[in-house]
């Protein structure tokens, strides 16, 4: 008898179609003969046949709900809105179709059937893809931007974090193993929606395992498939998460692994478990980088950073998680001033510029001046000496400044003192005399590096091999 019920309920998907074609058939008739009001028999039992396969779809709905795991919270109003949809298509046959001796029958407005029905066979259908492709299955194919517009932007995973100053009074379960969980696997396995019989919300549920028993054998992650699963290869049927999925990284897995590995332990520290501190290292707050501004900017189209590429540029974003960028003529070194008309389309993402080894000349200044977030700057070994190299002042965020090799006259330098943020410019190799300064400034202060360090010689800088 139970076999019976899961291949009765396991057939939802298929018979659920039926009653969505014949009620929307039904609709499209009926709006097609509006006028004429000639087919209505014909469109009723049209109508007939969709409640029939609709009472068919909730019975099987109903066993699937039974046999697959899924909580009643879950599906039931998925379930309640079948139901209805179905008696509207009833009600719709009995207006249509037969002379009914129901006085309250005969007074419904067809019109308000109508829209009442369509609006139940969509609403009926979006909450069951929402539990079969979950919540954002409609949206999940817009651009990223699209997605933000509509205040559904795409959901961001942040690994868990724990204190490097003391990691070791850090919960291992508590603090790292079941945020992993919840950030990755809890979507899936949890008490609305246990895929697999499994619930991977709290203690209980993990030790209590799925469908297929266990999900942790202690002390032996190869036998764990809480573990053993995650390190298939991402096509493998059984590798968890599913490849379309958020997957764990590298130091999740090992977090999971070593968990498993020393007795799955849910109330120990980290120092009493005996783990060394490597293992945690990916998981230690990283220092704010705050080399670049701080502030929001557009993203550069891909097809803009793609055109540029193929003038020669190398582009890149300084990281994932910004929208500023870096530029390098590194394989475009017959880069000239004119030439800084190619890069108009990127003037408000620049925070890295190198123009090293180029033909630029101190005409390019003015032009270098419209980077309103540029950050560093390399002109080594070109033309310029320095001329005009004021104009470059207005560039608040301007902290680094790289004139190596260049003919940058004495001149000049006092100017460099002007600039707001600028803390290092390297005069390597160029005209300018070395001048006796302290090797750390203070904050704030500028500090020329003119280069030509002699480095002290040690022992084994005598030794013959």
């Amino acid at each position: 008898m139970e076999v019976i019920q899961q291949l009765i309920g396991r057939l939802h998907p298929v018979v659920v179609h039926l009653p969505i074609g014949f009620i929307i058939t039904g609709l499209l008739l009926q709006w097609y003969d509006r006028k004429n009001n000639e087919w209505s028999r014909i469109i009723g039992l049209v109508f007939k046949w969709g409640f029939i396969f609709a009472t068919i779809a909730c019975v099987s709905g109903f066993l699937l709900y039974q046999s697959e795991g899924y909580s009643f919270n879950t599906i039931k109003f998925h379930l309640w809105m079948g139901i209805v949809t179905a008696l509207f298509s009833l009600l719709m046959y009995l207006r249509l179709a037969e002379p009914s001796r129901i006085d309250f029958i005969r007074r419904l407005p067809i019109v308000l059937l109508s829209f009442s029905l369509f609006f139940l066979i969509s609403f009926t259908g979006h909450l069951g893809g929402n539990i079969t492709h979950g919540s954002d299955y409609l949206i999940e194919p817009l651009p990223n931007n699209i997605k933000t517009l509509l205040g559904v932007g795409p959901e961001v995973y942040e690994m868990p974090t724990i204190a490097e100053e003391n990691w070791e009074e850090a919960v291992l379960y508590t603090d790292l193993v079941q945020p992993i969980l919840n950030n990755k696997c809890v979507s899936c396995h949890n008490s609305n929606k246990e895929k697999g019989e499994l619930q991977l919300e709290e203690e209980n549920g993990i030790l209590k395992g799925g469908e297929n028993g266990a999900v942790i054998e202690p002390n032996d992650p190869e036998k764990s498939s809480l573990y053993a699963r995650l390190i298939l290869p991402l096509d493998h049927e059984d590798h968890m998460p599913p490849k379309d999925k958020t997957q764990l990284s590298k130091a999740e897995i090992d977090i999971i692994k070593n968990w498993i590995a020393i007795d799955n332990s849910f109330d120990k520290k980290i120092g009493e478990l005996g783990l060394k501190k490597e293992l945690f290292q990916a998981f230690f707050p990283k220092a704010k980088d705050e080399t670049y501004p701080d502030v929001d900017i557009a993203e550069v189209p891909k097809d803009t950073i793609s055109a540029i590429k193929k003038k020669g540029f190398h582009v890149e974003q300084i990281s994932e998680n910004s929208n500023f960028i870096r530029v390098s003529c590194i394989n475009k070194p017959t880069f000239s001033d004119g030439d800084f008309e190619l890069l108009t389309s990127l003037i408000n993402q620049i925070v890295y510029l190198d123009l090293g080894e180029t033909k630029v000349t101190d005409a390019i200044f003015e032009k270098l001046s419209t980077l309103p977030h540029l950050t560093v700057l390399k002109l080594d070994n070109t033309a310029v000496t320095g001329r005009n190299i004021e104009t470059l002042e207005k560039l608040e965020y301007l902290k680094n400044l790289n004139l190596m090799g260049t003919n940058f006259e004495e001149v000049h330098l006092p100017k460099l003192k002007e600039f707001k943020k600028l803390q290092i410019v390297n005069l390597f190799n160029t005209p300018v005399k070395k001048q006796d300064q302290v090797s750390k400034p203070k904050e704030g202060e500028l500090f020329i590096d003119y280069g030509g360090y002699d480095l002290p010689k040690i022992a084994t800088d005598s030794i013959i091999y």
